[in-house]
């Protein structure tokens, strides 16, 4: 790895909390010593749930001090032992000299520190891919999970096509989720070595999941469910270096922006454009980002010491938008992104997810299978609590409002086995013989002590992006909350008569076909034609079965 000298011989000061630990010198500790910091090591660990990054030759107040060979040498075998004791591995990131005046060059080390935690298989990122339609979102992905070059003819990405309309055209139309694993060591773990996705499952300590999400204008609505329901920790959006932002490119910043998802840019195709074209992409993309509406930090990435800079800056920032440029035909620059993934550490802390697991469980509903000799199965993500196997809970609302009960009879994450799921993974669950038909996407499944309320009135405060006349009373919308997608009709705009593009109120909105389960505070996004909103709910009018029975009637 590329030593660079610092000039600025100052960093910002280590936080408490967070996976980043400062360290001078760790040379010969005492056993009391060395207790203190494996302790403080298994912190750092837990914070950054299972990953941690440890700068060697760093003073806790961020003064850049640097190490002779000699202390450095022996720092990183103190590392190692600390590791080994708590059962994780240690990769180093990267080196960087200190420019003093001493004759004796001193360094500084940044070193990952990686450990899956004891009640989970890998670490799990969910990265949702965005980008116009012939962006290369699919070749990139295939590129990257399959591990072999495209040929600029769309080979590597017919490997992730499901229907065969998708493989005529070569466009996605559905969602399709690919894996990408990294070892504890660090090294790319994925379908090259001709693995099952079992096999990249159990020999990854870090497992990346991308929802390749459909470019078309015409699949908006299917990128948009992507977004709303698959929760992401964050997004990836792809930018073909030749045509740059066009298309459903804006829409799908704009969703990003609106839905508080942070996300990256990639510049693809450079094979194809000079060397002028890809930096005018660039500068267009950096314009975009800096506007009053988007207050993003743009960061080019062009060596693996960006990458690992971008990376920490992203999870501890989410105004900063590395920006990368690349080719899945020559390959070239794919290696950055690849650092940049396995670095990236995961963007909730581990105090929310515990809280999120100590609720009750509620289980959301995306996508309804039949699996032969398995029964019905469900796909989704568990919002909050913890699912077992066997666990009896209640699925609904149906349409006329009812709650069933059923049994998980088993739980599948990323196509391996697992026993126990926690609030925030997402998973299939097999419901042994339980009716098909009765499920419909949008539906949650709860345990039977939450007594879930349903309605078929809400209020929620919006904000109108843009309507070509006015909105007003009466109008038809299509409304998207979480999984929970229907249309709905404006029944009260409080303390106005219309609304014009920019303005904000809070509306009153009525499901047309059945009752839904909301949460006051669930984020809104609604469309119509070229009409887009959004905002939060801050109501729900709470009706029982029998009333929602009698009010489907209207």
């Amino acid at each position: 790895m590329d030593t660079t000298r610092l000039d600025h011989l100052q960093g910002s000061p280590e936080a408490e909390d967070g996976n980043i630990e400062y360290k001078l010198k760790l040379v010969n500790p005492s056993q009391y010593r060395f207790e203190h910091l494996v302790t403080q090591m298994k912190w750092r660990l837990q914070e950054g749930r299972g990953e941690a990054v440890y700068q060697i030759g760093v003073e806790d107040n961020g003064l850049l001090v640097g190490l002779a060979e000699e202390e450095m040498r022996a720092s990183l075998k103190t590392l190692h032992r600390m590791a080994e004791k708590v059962g994780a591995d240690i990769t180093v990131l990267r080196e960087r000299e200190v420019d003093y005046d001493s004759d004796t060059p001193r360094k500084i080390t940044e070193v990952l520190v990686r450990k899956v935690p004891d009640n989970q298989q890998f670490l799990d990122l969910r990265v949702a891919v965005l980008g116009n339609v012939d962006s290369g979102k699919s070749t990139l992905l295939g590129v990257l999970t399959q591990g072999e070059l495209d040929n600029g003819r769309g080979r590597a990405r017919l490997n992730l096509f499901r229907h065969l309309h998708e493989i005529q055209s070569g466009r996605t139309s559905s969602i399709s989720f690919e894996i990408l694993g990294f070892n504890s060591k660090g090294e790319v773990v994925n379908y090259s070595d001709s693995r099952t996705a079992e096999e990249i499952c159990e020999s990854s300590s870090k497992m990346i999941t991308f929802i390749d999400l459909a470019g078309h204008h015409k699949y908006l609505h299917t990128t948009i469910f992507g977004l709303t329901s698959y929760c992401p920790d964050c997004a990836l959006l792809l930018v073909s270096a030749n045509t740059g932002i066009a298309g459903t490119t804006r829409e799908h910043l704009g969703l990003a922006l609106a839905l508080k998802v942070p996300f990256f840019i990639v510049v693809s195709k450079v094979d194809l454009c000079v060397k002028t074209t890809v930096e005018r992409t660039v500068r267009q993309l950096e314009r975009v980002l800096k506007q009053p509406g988007c207050h993003k930090v743009p960061m080019l990435v062009t060596s693996e010491d960006d990458a690992v800079t971008a990376a920490q800056q992203f999870a501890q920032s989410p105004n900063v938008t590395p920006i990368f440029t690349l080719s899945s035909v020559s390959g070239e620059s794919l290696d950055l992104l690849k650092v940049f993934l396995n670095i990236l550490p995961p963007l909730t802390n581990s105090k929310e997810q515990e809280e999120l697991m100590q609720q009750l469980t509620e289980f959301q509903v995306d996508e309804i299978y039949t699996v032969p000799e398995v029964g019905t199965v469900v796909g989704g993500t568990l919002s909050s609590g913890i699912c077992r196997e066997g666990d009896q809970l209640v699925v609904g609302p149906t349409d006329n409002g009812c709650f069933l009960e059923l049994r998980v009879c088993s739980i599948q994450r990323n196509r391996s086995a697992c026993r126990v799921l926690r609030a925030g993974q997402a998973a299939t669950l097999a419901l042994g013989d339980f009716d098909r038909a009765l499920l419909r996407k949008g539906m949650v499944m709860v345990s039977p002590e939450m007594n879930p309320t349903i309605c078929l009135v809400f209020e929620a405060e919006i904000v109108l992006l843009f309507h070509a006349t006015t909105f007003r009373r009466g109008f038809q919308v299509t409304v998207h909350v979480g999984n929970v997608r229907q249309t709905a009709v404006v029944e009260k705009i409080h303390a106005k008569d219309k609304l014009r593009t920019g303005e904000k109120a809070v509306v009153r909105f009525h499901f047309l076909k059945h009752p839904e389960y909301l949460k006051v505070g669930a984020k809104l996004l609604f469309r119509e034609g070229v009409t887009k909103g959004i905002g939060h709910v801050t109501d729900v009018q709470a009706i029982s079965a029998g009333e929602a029975q009698a009010n489907m009637g209207f």
